[in-house]
């Protein structure tokens, strides 16, 4: 809506998982390191943990990104809430699988089958499971343990990537076969006030802004409402741009943040 007025080529705070728009701060550059150390070392599992509205789904976007086609085979699990045989079922169908029935032997026949095939034509399977503290059948975590035996003598036949928030670290601490498996960890933490004014000029510059339109107290007082969390900030940096293009502002700046801000209650 506000883009022409802006002379943006995009909307540059939407709250989706561009990861065109992916910013590496300090800490999202090392959660993405720990995710490929732990891939393409052949380290079982790894788990990616973060506060609500952190960038952990922008990041797996970007860590799939990162992985050559001709070398990986890459399922992406969005809604673990469902059975154990139904999350099974899932896992077949994100890696492309067509089980020879829906048993659950059947469907664990036909993902080992795929995981030895793969192996024999040198590559390597990953599985992320994205949303995993919304796992509510404790067979599933189960399954998840269960997976990481699919092993050579020498590796794992998959590495299991683990996204979700802080609550899921009590939820596998009490199954320590699974707990204990996990040899990568990180937790991401929101933004600091420096990286919010770095984030929002990356992104302003993304959509094709030729000069800072966002001053740099404007952009504290959104980090400090946000406190720091990039959904949040991208939610009041939108209507900031709405705001200013309705009223002509020519820059946004710390009045018309907080005239936002005063809307949002």
């Amino acid at each position: 809506m506000y883009e022409a007025y802006w002379g943006l080529s995009a909307a540059p705070f939407q709250n989706v998982p561009d990861p065109s728009f992916f910013f590496l701060s300090t800490q999202h550059r090392e959660a993405l390191a720990r995710l490929l150390y732990a891939t393409q070392h052949n380290k079982g599992a790894a788990l990616l943990v973060g506060d609500v509205g952190c960038g952990k789904t922008t990041l797996s976007r970007a860590f799939i990104i990162q992985l050559a086609q001709e070398a990986y085979d890459i399922g992406l699990a969005t809604n673990p809430s469902m059975p154990s045989l139904d999350f099974l079922e899932e896992i077949n169908l994100q890696l492309g699988i067509t089980p020879s029935g829906k048993s659950k032997v059947a469907l664990l026949r036909s993902l080992n089958e795929r995981l030895l095939a793969n192996r024999r034509e040198g590559k390597d399977t990953v599985l992320i499971v994205d949303e995993a503290h919304c796992i509510r059948d404790p067979d599933v975590f189960e399954e998840l343990r269960m997976l990481l035996n699919f092993q050579l003598n020498d590796r794992f036949l998959l590495t299991l990537i683990l996204m979700a928030q802080p609550e899921i670290t009590d939820m596998i601490g009490r199954i320590k076969q699974l707990d204990q498996r996990i040899a990568i960890r990180y937790h991401l933490k929101s933004l600091t006030q420096a990286e919010a004014v770095s984030y929002v000029g990356f992104r302003m510059e993304r959509a094709g802004a030729a000069h800072s339109l966002f001053s740099d107290e404007a952009i504290r007082l959104v980090w400090a409402h946000a406190q720091g969390v990039p959904r949040s900030i991208n939610t009041v940096c939108d209507l900031c741009l709405l705001e200013g293009s309705a009223s002509g502002a020519r820059v946004v700046d710390t009045p018309l943040v907080k005239r936002v801000l005063g809307g949002l209650g």
